[in-house]
């Protein structure tokens, strides 16, 4: 199972980045750490952009993996005036106000206008497809499968017009290789009980296609979601409880226009 996921990730990244080149929303974890690893193999060029607080769990992970590939590698730092700049570009490029999509999001918002190339590889969709979220932990294959499809209705209703407005006002382009027909067909054919995490085993057929691939530091990496990775959710955190402010009352003061920056 895993070789043949592991063929089919390597020919998807292949033919979308073979000759051209590319930057990758980088966080030092499985998931773009896989797609870095295959795109450097066929790209002219790759360059890694991580998005973070100083010494922040991604800026720390990201250094050591891109260092370990030997890719060229960007930290673009995160704070307090960073986030209300990119938070008001964010709510003013895509209007989402949901606070943890934004939290999430500041990796990609950095990035776009900093990227020379054209093309940006992403990892979204990994953990649904993969189903890498720790609500997934022991659930019935059922409640898996339901729990499942309601994330990718989310992630196709909500994230990616998000990503694809942030992207598209910047003039650059955006790939998903786990999101690729041909890999999401394969995951559909599998038993979907291989698919339930348990403990720490989560995302083990993609564990296993960084195995079969090569690439086993990449295999082992654990997971931490980008909102806590990047130290993005605790700046917003603490921002709006300088200005006495809940983060979702921040959030729609930015998208009033008020001037919070200067209380």
């Amino acid at each position: 199972m895993s070789g043949g996921l592991a063929d089919i990730l390597d020919g998807v990244i292949r033919d979308a980045v073979t000759g051209k080149d590319v930057a990758v929303a980088f966080s030092g974890g499985l998931d773009s750490g896989l797609i870095a690893a295959i795109a450097g193999k066929y790209a002219e060029s790759v360059r890694l952009y991580t998005v973070g607080t100083a010494g922040s769990y991604d800026v720390l992970a990201s250094e050591k993996m891109a260092s370990d590939l030997k890719m060229d590698w960007i930290h673009v730092p995160l704070n307090e005036e960073v986030i209300e700049e990119k938070l008001s570009e964010m709510i003013r490029i895509t209007g989402t106000l949901d606070p943890i999509v934004l939290s999430f999001e500041f990796p990609l918002v950095c990035i776009a206008p900093l990227v020379e190339c054209d093309l940006i590889l992403g990892g979204q969709g990994a953990d649904e497809v993969f189903c890498g979220y720790s609500k997934y932990l022991d659930l019935s294959t059922d409640n898996l499968l339901k729990q499942r499809e309601e994330d990718m209705v989310k992630l196709n209703s909500l994230t990616l017009p998000h990503e694809k407005k942030v992207v598209s006002h910047y003039g650059k382009n955006i790939f998903y290789p786990f999101l690729h027909n041909d890999v999401t067909e394969f995951v559909s054919c599998l038993n979907p009980e291989v698919l339930i995490p348990r403990g720490d085993d989560r995302k083990m057929i993609l564990r296993d296609a960084a195995l079969e691939l090569g690439y086993p530091d990449i295999a082992s990496k654990k997971k931490k979601a980008a909102q806590y990775g990047t130290g993005s959710m605790n700046l917003m955190k603490k921002i709006a409880k300088n200005r006495g402010l809940s983060v979702s009352e921040y959030i729609i003061g930015l998208a009033d226009g008020r001037p919070w920056t200067t209380y």
